[in-house]
């Protein structure tokens, strides 16, 4: 067996995990855990990159001796270097107002449906493109001279190696997802300089070796290689998705809810952008053909706003609520900012007429039916836009731990929901390491493996389609 180190950073949390592959085995465990918070400044919302970077660091140390590392993290957001390599300010935070009317101004020169034509991504206020736009006359950017996301950002410290690996470059909205390359005329009509990126790297690419600053603050005994994952952490997820030979979709619960379908080529049809789903790219040649709905981003805040109540009792209590009393688009970017979250949820049922939720109970179970709701219909979406049935619906991620949710979402889709694993993204993020030094075999081995290592609970549907159908038709206003 060989030990990889998969550093996984969510909007919420780092983490350092551990995974210890052989053969026919695969165990995962956790060495280090440590706060993502946000930082907002007096010019907006920034990261608190260094304070990640000192996680990743710890976690490293607390992981011991591995034979290779990978880094995964959310998408989209990026840090700029000068010239000398060093760090232009703190990165920018995705739920920065900086983004707001942008995507209108773009649309004034490439317009949005050729725009989706040309890059598959679905419309996104902070996404990379629209991000760039906005910072095109700062000062920041204007000595910018290379610019890498996230995870990349990291590995270069790590290694001093520079790549954007194009998982996570597929969503910036600069990559067509036909030719897994930059789009070249996308960015000279909006005037993004491509020269800003660095190389692409696929997953499974070496990314360097850890530098002799980090071994000797981790302690580790080098060479110690770091290798490209699926540095979007919804890639590493859905290669963890423990498929067998079914036709599937798969629901990354967390924070987002990312819910669609693994293809084998885009679908960048005038209706598929109407319907605001994405194309963004997988392992092996595949698409992650899905549409990003809030997630639990909204039970979140809420139980932040009430003061962390125990989170058990609360799905207990939401449990025994009247089913769909009430329900909201978890998909409007209405909640998409933090703070008053029940107020907002609260707001959002007086105004479309449904009774309001008062007691934190009700407020729970309208957001996990809503939540089950829309996991429906971008299920439902995707099969008809995709040509593409499925016969079961995976989830993997943290929402594997609310039952509730996983039940609810059964019931919606009308279809069995197997959930598991819940550290799916690092389970992800070790197997590409894995495959990488000839320890596990193609996407269909490596789910195989997973199928055979880590536990799963299936949910069978209930019945009561119709009372899914009939709330639906009301949040649509039909």
């Amino acid at each position: 067996m060989k030990s990889y180190a998969a550093v996984d950073l969510g909007a919420s949390s780092g983490r350092v995990m551990v995974g210890r592959v052989g053969p026919d085995s695969l165990e995962l465990t956790e060495a280090h855990r440590f706060p993502n918070r946000p930082v907002r400044l007096p010019e907006g919302l920034r990261w608190d990159v260094l304070g990640l970077y000192a996680g990743v660091l710890d976690g490293l140390k607390a992981a011991g001796q591995v034979d290779s590392v990978g880094i995964d993290s959310w998408a989209v957001d990026y840090g700029l270097l000068d010239a000398d390599g060093a760090l232009l300010g703190n990165p920018v935070h995705y739920r920065d107002s900086r983004t707001a009317g942008v995507a209108e101004k773009v649309w004034a020169t490439v317009p949005a449906e050729e725009l989706y034509a040309a890059t598959g991504l679905q419309y996104a206020p902070f996404n990379t493109l629209y991000q760039l736009t906005a910072a095109r006359s700062s000062a920041q950017l204007s000595f910018a001279r290379r610019l890498l996301l996230i995870p990349d950002l990291l590995t270069y410290w790590l290694t001093g190696e520079q790549g954007t690996e194009v998982t996570n470059a597929s969503t910036t909205q600069l990559i067509d997802p036909r030719t897994r390359d930059w789009s070249y005329d996308i960015a000279s009509r909006l005037g993004v300089d491509l020269g800003l990126f660095a190389p692409l790297r696929q997953p499974g690419d070496p990314a360097g070796v850890l530098r002799d600053a980090v071994l000797e603050e981790t302690g580790l005994t080098g060479p110690v290689p770091v290798t490209a994952v699926g540095s979007h952490d919804t890639a590493s997820a859905v290669a963890a998705v423990p498929a067998g030979r079914e036709r599937f979709a798969y629901i990354c619960t967390g924070t987002w809810s990312l819910a669609g379908l693994e293809l084998d080529a885009p679908v960048l049809t005038e209706e598929s952008r109407a319907a605001n789903f994405t194309n963004e790219l997988g392992l092996d040649g595949t698409v992650r053909y899905l549409r990003n709905i809030m997630g639990l981003w909204l039970l979140q805040e809420c139980v932040r706003a009430w003061g962390d109540p125990d989170l058990g009792a609360l799905l207990l209590e939401a449990s025994r609520v009247e089913a769909l009393r009430s329900v909201v688009d978890a998909g409007d970017a209405a909640f998409l900012a933090p703070g008053r979250m029940p107020e907002r949820i609260a707001e959002a049922c007086r105004a479309s007429g449904q009774p309001v939720p008062e007691s934190r109970a009700e407020v729970t179970r309208c957001i996990l039916d809503s939540l089950a709701l829309a996991h429906r219909k971008a299920v439902q979406d995707a099969q008809r836009l995709a040509g593409h049935p499925v016969d079961v619906v995976h989830v993997v991620g943290g929402g594997t731990r609310n039952a509730l949710l996983c039940q609810l979402t059964a019931d919606a889709c009308g279809l069995p929901v197997v959930a598991g694993p819940t550290e799916a993204a690092a389970l992800g993020n070790v197997l590409v390491q894995a495959r990488a030094h000839g320890l596990a075999g193609d996407l269909a081995g490596m789910r195989r493996l997973l199928v055979r290592t880590q536990p799963l609970t299936r949910y069978e549907p209930r019945g009561g389609t119709e009372r899914w159908r009939a709330a639906q038709d009301r949040l649509a206003g039909g």
